[in-house]
């Protein structure tokens, strides 16, 4: 029996190439070589073949029974190529990770700790990202998003980072001790919190907590959290913020909790496609914010 010998790889390539554009031109253009080149190569491989791959006439170019098989296995055998090259590309290049959050998660928590996870994986490289917009993970712009809110997503992996609550802070230097005082402050207020429902805002804290005297509609008003809080540290008054996103401010002694009572929030999630939850440097990203958290 005859053993079948392969076609040269380039007479292959300048085939794939005419099959994919039915055009000897098209494909000289594309492989960037004379239209003379191209129809050397397909002589070539007919030659190798002893049958024909195209039937020309003045309608154009169209494949033979033979081409239209060897065009499906070259469209194969390429397509498998250029995964092998990209994947070795991909090898010798870092990883990297494109992370999405809010801009106050970034800024009051994330942020603050990013030298450490630098220094336990100084060969991951993150590429962070903020929008007020939801991002959609399955059109890989982005690999992790760390999201703020009430329920997992169904068709995608989450991982539930932090159960939220809202506390009253202000500066030690406003010398809060009880509900009454805060009568005597100025109320900062964050307007159009969309998570939880029930937005904990100073309406539910007088509700819930108190002072029936309290006039929630006094104060500043301000549409990011972060800058809410700068006010608060420069001692303007007291506002509700999440416990997890003041917590190093308490820590450094700038703000005060003066109240043990706090209100419900929403949930923090590390949320990923299925297919993705065992990248390495996702599990590790993932493990460290979980460890950082515990702390």
């Amino acid at each position: 029996m005859k053993t079948s010998r392969l076609p040269p790889l380039g007479a292959l390539r300048t085939f794939h190439a005419v099959a994919g554009c039915l055009s000897f031109k098209g494909a000289a253009s594309q492989l960037s070589v004379s239209a003379t080149a191209v129809s050397h190569q397909i002589r070539l491989l007919e030659s190798v073949l002893e049958c024909r791959v195209f039937e020309r006439s003045a309608q154009g170019v169209r494949l033979t029974e033979a081409g239209q098989l060897l065009y499906a296995g070259t469209q194969s055998a390429f397509s498998s190529l250029e995964d092998a090259v990209k994947k070795i590309d991909q090898a010798r290049q870092s990883p990297a990770l494109t992370v999405t959050t809010t801009s106050n998660f970034l800024t009051n928590w994330l942020v603050p700790r990013l030298a450490d996870f630098n220094e336990q994986f100084p060969h991951i490289d993150v590429h962070l990202h903020t929008s007020v917009e939801l991002i959609d993970l399955k059109k890989r712009t982005v690999d992790v998003a760390i999201r703020y809110q009430e329920a997992p997503e169904s068709d995608l992996h989450s991982t539930l980072l932090w159960e939220d609550r809202f506390i009253v802070v202000a500066s030690p230097n406003l010398n809060l001790k009880n509900a009454d005082d805060l009568n005597h402050v100025m109320l900062l207020h964050v307007e159009h919190r969309h998570v939880p429902a029930e937005s904990p805002d100073w309406d539910h804290w007088k509700r819930r907590y108190g002072p029936d005297t309290l006039n929630t509609n006094r104060g500043l008003r301000f549409s990011e959290e972060t800058h809410a809080l700068q006010a608060a540290v420069a001692g303007s008054g007291a506002v509700i913020a999440s416990k997890l996103l003041v917590a190093d401010l308490i820590q450094r002694g700038v703000l005060v909790a003066p109240f043990d009572d706090s209100l419900p929030g929403a949930n923090y999630y590390l949320v990923t496609l299925e297919e993705s939850v065992e990248r390495a440097e996702i599990v590790a990203l993932r493990e460290w914010i979980l460890q950082m958290l515990a702390l």
